[in-house]
């Protein structure tokens, strides 16, 4: 049957409810070139405004889903997970998770993305080692995974291609801040990775899409809605992105740190903790709940023991080193910043807290992260944390260092980047890192 676009975008545009049918021919008429931007954008902007069902949402997913291929895993008889995060400032656990859960003998199979705006991409962290090639075929793509049991690509032009265009059109017309459009791109892409199960990792706070805890969790479940929806086993993680997570952001710099907390490195702050710990610890969380959903343990205590052996153990180190190798990275060759600012506290007191996308627009600005989809990254610029809220700290103390390899636009940074901390009194407590996990 043939529908009218224009009569699809009057539906949605009154408040009414399109059926499969009617969003199906849309999203396809859309990215095989029939049906126009400007329909497809009016179409967008009444779904931003009226919303979608539950249905609906599912409906969008399905359609996206199939505009393209599903990678079929049917040749891998074990039970297959992935990580999703919302995306922060400094969040690169999948670089740690990854290993760790291919380690335990779970296949890991990622179809990641790269940052825009403020937070930052595992691509973009990837690729800064020298050599790593993300751009490999479906085929090969499920080869590396069968023998390897991780691997990590950017979205090809036969994964989910209706996505790629309308997500383009989103940016450029207001309507990215869309509840179903949202969940609908995002699990179109890690459905058509043939995976069996998916944990989610769903920030809140002033570096997160989501502000509140409450719009995280109304995100969290919806996706989860979905998830199951298609017979997936899924688990949600509400985690705190009120502040960067760990030492670094920035992407030869996380990578740095990453590989120093698979040596079982620390790296002790002025306020007498290690600075990878949280870090450490949300992917170590993480991996437990993939496990988990694995069956690689029977409770979360059990599956975050097992993690944490492979990670203190070296096993997961090992299979980073062997993700590099077959991606053709040089990890031993990881390029190092050639100029740094370190930038002083100016006055005493207790941190009350950051305005994380500050700093994340300072990592734009420095060119550790890009504002446009055709921004080049500067793989050695960064910004390092050396404190966290609840820290003491005083004046003339450093509380970050911005690192790269221009120093021009290292300094130009600096206004942003001091205006993005709170100190003041009295004394706060420390945060929680993961606020809560719906399963």
């Amino acid at each position: 049957m043939a529908f009218l676009p224009a009569e699809i975008i009057k539906i949605k545009r009154n408040g009414g409810a399109l059926s499969f049918d009617e969003i199906n021919e849309f999203i396809l008429g859309y990215s095989r070139g029939h049906i126009p931007d400007y329909q497809m954008a009016a179409l967008l902007m009444a779904i931003y405004f009226r919303g979608m069902t539950s249905e609906e949402t599912l409906s969008l997913t399905k359609a996206m889903l199939h505009s393209g291929e599903v990678v079929d895993f049917s040749s891998l008889t074990q039970f297959k997970v992935d990580k999703h995060s919302t995306g922060g400032v400094g969040d690169k656990t999948s670089l740690i998770l990854g290993p760790i859960v291919a380690a335990a003998g779970v296949p890991v199979p990622m179809i990641s993305g790269r940052g825009l705006g403020h937070t930052g991409g595992t691509l973009d962290k990837l690729e800064a080692i020298p050599g790593f090639n993300t751009q490999k075929s479906l085929p090969e793509f499920i080869e590396l995974v069968r023998k390897h049991f991780i691997c990590f690509i950017g979205q090809t032009k036969e994964i989910c291609p209706a996505d790629k265009k309308i997500y383009a059109l989103r940016d450029v017309t207001a309507t990215v801040e869309s509840l179903p459009l949202i969940c609908a791109s995002i699990m179109s892409k890690k459905l058509a990775e043939g995976i069996d199960g998916l944990v989610l990792d769903v920030k809140y706070g002033s570096g997160a899409f989501m502000k509140t805890p409450a719009l995280a969790e109304e995100l969290a479940l919806n996706l989860m809605s979905i998830a199951r929806g298609y017979g997936k086993k899924v688990t949600a993680l509400l985690t705190n992105m009120d502040q960067p997570l760990g030492r670094y952001a920035g992407n030869s710099l996380e990578v740095e740190e990453c590989v120093a907390i698979m040596k079982n490195e620390k790296f002790i702050g002025p306020a007498g903790y290690d600075l990878y710990q949280d870090t450490r610890e949300l992917s170590l969380r993480l991996s437990a709940h993939m496990l988990l959903l694995a069956g690689v343990g029977k409770s979360e205590d059990e599956s975050y023991k097992i993690a944490n052996e492979i990670l203190v153990s070296g096993k997961a180190l090992k299979k980073f080193e062997e993700l590099c190798s077959i991606h053709g990275g040089a990890l031993d060759r990881l390029p190092k910043p050639k100029h740094n600012i370190i930038v002083t506290s100016e006055k005493s007191g207790f941190v009350h807290g950051f305005h994380t996308e500050s700093i994340g627009v300072a990592g734009i600005i420095i060119k550790a992260g890009r504002a446009q989809t055709a921004d080049i990254i500067a793989p050695t610029a960064g910004i390092e944390f050396h404190v966290k809220v609840g820290d003491e700290v005083q004046a003339g103390e450093a509380i970050f260092t911005l690192h790269g390899d221009d120093k021009d636009l290292l300094q130009s940074a600096l206004p942003l980047l001091k205006s993005a901390i709170n100190i003041s009194l009295p004394k706060i407590a420390k945060p929680s890192l993961i606020l809560k996990i719906l399963s």
